[in-house]
């Protein structure tokens, strides 16, 4: 799907807020559009999330990004910088600017403002869940990654950002390097409990957290999911991702985004082995072979795959068919012994798999309709199977 984009600016306490929003390309023909507010993490700017913007216009979304006042680093460019000094910005302050733009977005005439999700990382994902908190069923969904649940802690010790003071006697202007802060963001966020706040917020979160994070490390993710309801808040952490997204993970991570709004669950999760692979060229078609092994955890399902099980990869002059088929062997939530053959392919460019079961508590599964992603990581993928 094509999609236009365009500037936009609103203001809070005269100071002007600048971001950019993305539209399918039938925005002036169609009926309003669920919209998406992208927020950027510490010290970063609205370019940041551009492209996560884009990724949800493609899929018939408003998606709109923009500068907190203040928020950016000391040499970020004078076209993606947003009002404000860095010495006046909190938390707070973020909050406030996330209301201003989630109230300019509402009355757009093209948005439908009961469809609204909420979208941060790092800091910006901190940001998020605290707004959410505070407007209650205005926000449909929220979506995290890697929230930087950890600043409080870190304003306690004295060590935000780059920066390292004594918290008993904190300076009036706090050297982070790329920014200066003020003594009143180090006040307040050293008050704060987050998990407490953000446990107001009752609608559904999708959180996704790298396991090698060396800035905010993936226990904070988990101290998050419990502060939420059971069932409300579902955890992704990923393998070998640390504070960032590299290409394959943004593209892995958004199909994850795509079944967390169609409201599909994630009923297995599946760590691949690979062992061996091969290849042949018959009549001038390569045919790859991959061999693996692996495991199963979820609430469903705990078990091993059985043998090996192959991921076949057939390269035609204009397309490649990939088809992998395995069977796992284990405990179904009923404790019951059970196996789960699965078959994996590749069509209309989606994972679609066909699960044949014995299980009586998985029968449901059996020829359901299921979607997968795939997480590519060291030694290889994890599958994660949706219902």
């Amino acid at each position: 799907m094509s999609i236009t984009k365009s500037s936009f600016s609103c203001k809070r306490d005269n100071l002007t807020i600048k971001g950019m929003q993305y539209l399918p390309e039938n925005h002036f023909n169609t009926a309003k559009f669920p919209a998406v507010i992208i927020c950027h993490g510490f010290t970063g700017n609205y370019s940041d999330m551009e492209d996560w913007c884009a990724d949800f216009a493609r899929i018939g979304y408003a998606a709109f990004c923009f500068s907190f006042c203040g928020g950016s680093a000391l040499t970020t460019q004078e076209e993606f910088l947003s009002e404000g000094n860095s010495i006046d910005m909190t938390l707070s302050s973020e909050i406030e600017d996330l209301l201003c733009v989630k109230r300019y977005v509402q009355e757009l005439s093209y948005i439908d403002s009961k469809h609204l999700i909420l979208v941060g990382g790092s800091q910006g994902g901190l940001v998020a869940a605290l707004t959410a908190a505070r407007c209650g069923n205005e926000i449909e969904k929220l979506i995290l990654f890697f929230p930087a649940f950890c600043i409080p802690d870190h304003a306690r010790k004295g060590c935000l950002a780059t920066a390292s003071y004594d918290p008993n006697l904190v300076p009036d202007y706090i050297d982070c390097h790329t920014t200066i802060l003020g003594k009143a963001y180090h006040e307040e966020a050293a008050a704060l409990d987050p998990f407490l706040e953000v446990s107001k917020y009752t609608g559904p979160v999708l959180l996704l957290h790298g396991l090698n994070d060396n800035i905010v490390h993936y226990s904070y993710a988990v101290r998050a999911k419990n502060a939420y309801r059971q069932g409300q808040c579902h955890l992704q952490l990923i393998r070998d991702m640390g504070h960032y997204f590299c290409d394959h993970q943004h593209d892995s991570a958004f199909s994850s985004i795509r079944q967390f709004l169609e409201e599909r669950k994630e009923i297995l999760t599946i760590r691949i082995i690979i062992t061996r692979s091969e290849g042949a060229i018959i009549d001038d078609i390569l045919t790859d072979k991959i061999y693996f092994t692996g495991y199963c955890e979820s609430d469903f399902f705990q078990g091993c795959i059985c043998k090996e099980g192959c991921d076949t990869r057939i390269h035609y002059p204009d397309n490649m068919q990939i088809r992998a088929e395995y069977t796992l062997n284990g405990l179904d939530s009923a404790g019951e012994t059970c196996s789960i053959h699965i078959v994996n392919q590749w069509k209309d460019d989606e994972w679609r798999p066909v699960i044949q079961t014995n299980s009586k508590a998985l029968n449901h599964l059996n020829h359901a309709d299921l979607t997968a992603t795939l997480e590519y990581g060291a030694g290889g993928p994890t599958v994660r199977i949706f219902h």
